[in-house]
């Protein structure tokens, strides 16, 4: 069978153009694969009327050219660029999660969707979990400070698109705990770490937030927000191996919460000396969390 050109089979496209056009508009605006856009093609062409030797790179073309189809281009320094479509207007947070098939928005993005910075950050964080992995089986003091001398991991999967930055974080496996669905600022729902997840990870990355001062903003936005009991009980779900507990009492007692919810922090014990972040030159020991924080922190 010889394939149908794009301009031979530009008619049958304009006639079944309006059942193409309500197709998509009832799913509404959202953001699309080549695959996704591909298979809608080979399952949908009999509906629309469309010729068997139609290809799929005509029917692109056509999508492109005449409905309300934009491709976007997601550039790469250090991998291969992306690219998917959009139907109508779509926020920069519904492209950052069809990046990536089961991903959420995190940390920073967390923290500025659930309202808790003033700043409207052009960096958005993606999170897609990885398998599940052993946790480590011991732990020693010198372990620890070799661990947190260096300055924080950060992903290499950086991608540009119109004045946004999206990077791609291969997170602990948790079984997506602590998601939930929110709107973005243009109404659409997206999938985002809940507040307490979100306090959570960004004490564990407060590179991921633009610091540990910007996390301990977050942390004294969220007060009248935050159930204290949650971060506990999530907390401990997560089974992080790092005593995270010192860090996360020592931003709670800094943003002047109650001492009956900071103190649950501290009644899970003090095993080591621990670090509220990486790479800290001249770190202070704050004796009551026994952990070492910047100079003046």
């Amino acid at each position: 069978m010889v394939p149908v050109p794009y301009h031979m089979g530009l008619s049958r496209l304009q006639i079944a153009r309006k059942d193409i056009v309500r197709f998509f508009d009832d799913r509404g605006p959202r953001v699309y694969s080549h695959k996704e856009v591909a298979d809608i093609f080979s399952g949908q062409r009999f509906h629309w009327h469309l010729p068997l030797n139609l290809t799929t790179r005509a029917f692109f073309e056509f999508l492109k050219d005449k409905t309300p189809f934009v491709e976007k281009k997601l550039a790469s320094e250090s991998y291969d660029s992306l690219v998917r479509y959009a139907w109508r207007d779509v926020s920069p947070y519904q492209i950052a999660l069809s990046m990536r098939a089961g991903s959420y928005l995190s940390h920073g993005t967390a923290v500025f969707l659930h309202g808790l910075t003033d700043q409207s950050p052009k960096t958005i964080y993606v999170n897609r979990e990885q398998s599940p992995k052993p946790k480590p089986t011991s732990m020693t003091q010198e372990g620890i400070k070799r661990a947190f001398s260096g300055r924080q991991r950060k992903s290499n999967y950086v991608f540009l698109s119109d004045g946004w930055r999206f990077v791609l974080i291969s997170g602990k496996n948790t079984e997506n705990l602590g998601v939930e669905k929110i709107k973005d600022p243009t109404d659409a729902p997206v999938e985002v770490t809940s507040i307490e997840r979100t306090l959570i990870d960004i004490t564990v990355r407060p590179e991921y937030a633009g610091g540990v001062y910007q996390v301990l903003a977050a942390y004294e936005a969220a007060k009248e927000k935050v159930s204290v009991t949650d971060v506990m009980k999530i907390l401990k779900k997560l089974d992080y191996a790092y005593p995270y507990h010192q860090a996360i009492g020592c931003y709670m007692q800094k943003a002047a919460y109650k001492e009956s919810e900071y103190s649950k922090f501290a009644k899970l014990g003090f095993h080591y000396d621990f670090y509220l972040a990486n790479g800290m030159s001249n770190p202070q020991l704050n004796q009551d969390w026994r952990l070492y924080c910047p100079q003046g922190f």
